[in-house]
């Protein structure tokens, strides 16, 4: 496959070709990776340092005491991790009794944390250079300060009031009772020092030492109910991805549970059907586009859950031919509408890495939604995420709220390989996005030829709970016209969150391409 260097959208970015790259949604973070591959080290160190330095610049959508998955090729073989935390022993569902969903806010919102065990271990499995290196670059922003971005600011101004009722937030995070603007400079040396004892102890502290007991004392004078026992035990878990084929290439993801079947299942769908004949921004290749991902999205809300509690195998909703089956329910000239309840978060980053050793990072972090629950651990910088609302209240249902367990995830890293080799790390923030970004970045890229920066640019559609289509603006007035004629409910002046943002890093055959999103304030750096 040879993919087009054209670029037909309008943006505000060129991709960026190298044989060591970064790509991710803040660009100091992307330049703090790039140092460690300047300074010898690999694509895991920089993806680290990035990842680590993304809790400090970027605080709306990931931190500390966030979650995270990733996908690494060390040039020869794929692994998987699954950083993600387990619910406090002590919850049960009666402690949610008389309630219609799980918290968004508060003590009863947060999982163990996985992000700090996710980074050591990917040292300690990868890394060449010694674990204290990869946060000099964010303990340096936190104690001295940075200058606010655009997109990031957006987010932080909402927080005054979305987390008014948690004093230990606005105290770190809101300095002088007001979020910072953009061109502001933040600092939080209770973050310095908090990345300070991580890094001295190989996050031991954070899980067994005097972090954890500082967010135990926490949750035990707020309600909560997290025990030095449920930090202590936490353990990121190394996976064999799951795959489907498409269109010559395999997609992998990280197995529930996280929401990667999603994509798998849209794709396996789309396989049915020749998208090629139609052109790719036609009302025809986004209406089949979407049928799919309404079924793939159905069944993923109806069956994902924590891989212990699940009752349906993964590979049953990708055995070809249920997936067959099921793509003889689609109509090209009508709408469907399968039940399904759709979780979106607003508070993800995405970062991809890759060197010139053939080693690609493909790695999210997240706290869910924003800053996360509002627990923010005092005198620490430690945001607490909100990963226990992705629990559902409904007995007997896979995903239902239990002690000692994962819950549903709406964070995925992406990786496509083609005849057993790496070809491309990318992922798509956003909530349930994500699973669909996947899907639209896959058919542009190996349906259509685009290369990643104008599969990065081109409008997108989202797939609301309610199964209502937003349209990015961008679509033309005559396709969304068709769209609503075949009877999709098109949302009126969609936010603009809903579209999520990729970054995307490509093998070709010297050196790697790399696409940062212009709806995020990063980009793709290199060498």
């Amino acid at each position: 496959m040879t993919i087009s260097w054209q670029f037909p959208y309008p943006s505000q970015r060129m991709p960026v070709l190298a044989r060591n790259l970064v790509a991710t949604s803040q660009p100091l973070a992307a330049q703090a990776g790039l140092r460690m591959l300047l300074k010898g080290g690999n694509a895991v160190d920089a993806a680290l340092a990035t990842a680590i330095t993304l809790t400090v610049v970027e605080p709306t959508s990931n931190g500390i005491g966030s979650d995270a998955f990733a996908l690494v090729w060390d040039g020869e073989t794929l692994h998987g991790l699954n950083g993600s935390g387990r619910s406090p022993r002590a919850w049960t569902l009666d402690r949610f009794a008389g309630s219609n969903q799980m918290p968004i806010f508060g003590w009863d919102a947060v999982t163990v944390p996985g992000a700090v065990d996710s980074w050591v271990q990917l040292s300690q499995k990868f890394g060449k250079l010694p674990f204290g290196d990869l946060f000099g670059p964010a303990i340096d922003y936190a104690q001295n300060g940075f200058v606010v971005s655009p997109f990031t600011a957006v987010r932080w101004a909402a927080t005054p009031e979305l987390y008014a009722d948690f004093p230990d937030f606005g105290k770190t995070f809101l300095p002088g009772g007001q979020a910072p603007g953009a061109g502001e400079r933040f600092s939080c040396p209770d973050q310095a020092q908090t990345l300070k004892s991580i890094a001295a102890s190989r996050g031991e502290s954070f899980y067994r030492g005097d972090l954890a007991r500082k967010i135990v004392n926490c949750a035990a004078s707020n309600g909560g109910a997290m025990t030095l026992e449920d930090l202590a035990n936490h353990r990121s878990r190394w996976v064999q991805s799951i795959s489907t084929e498409y269109r010559g290439v395999h997609l992998h993801q990280i197995p529930p549970n996280g929401q990667g079947l999603a994509a798998l299942m849209a794709l396996g769908l789309l396989r049915n059907f020749d998208l090629q004949q139609y052109p790719a921004d036609s009302a025809d290749s986004i209406h089949l586009q979407v049928e799919a991902m309404k079924i793939a999205l159905a069944e993923a809300y109806r069956h994902i859950a924590d891989s212990n509690a699940m009752l349906v195998n993964p590979e049953e909703l990708l055995a070809q031919e249920f997936l067959h089956a099921r793509a003889q329910e689609i109509d090209i000239g009508r709408a469907s509408h399968p039940g399904s309840k759709i979780l979106s978060d607003q508070g993800t980053v995405y970062l991809t890495a890759a060197d010139d050793s053939g080693m690609l990072v493909s790695f999210i972090q997240s706290n869910y939604y924003g800053f996360g629950s509002g627990v923010v651990i005092p005198q620490t910088g430690i945001s607490m995420q909100n990963r226990g609302f992705g629990f559902v209240l409904e007995p007997g249902h896979p995903n239902c709220v239990a002690g000692s367990k994962r819950p549903f995830h709406t964070i995925i890293p992406g990786f496509v390989t083609r005849d057993g080799q790496a070809l491309m790390s990318f992922g798509v923030m956003g909530g349930s996005m994500q699973a669909q970004g996947h899907v639209q970045m896959m058919v542009r890229i190996f349906d259509y030829n685009q290369n990643p920066q104008a599969a990065c640019d081109a409008p997108r559609w989202h797939v609301d709970e309610n199964f209502q289509v937003a349209l990015e603006p961008g679509t033309a007035p005559d396709v969304i016209s068709d769209l609503k004629d075949r009877g999709q409910k098109i949302m009126d002046a969609p936010p603009s969150h809903l579209f999520g943002g990729a970054q995307l890093i490509y093998a070709l055959d010297d050196g790697y391409c790399a696409a940062s999103d212009h709806r995020k304030d990063g980009q793709a750096v290199g060498y």
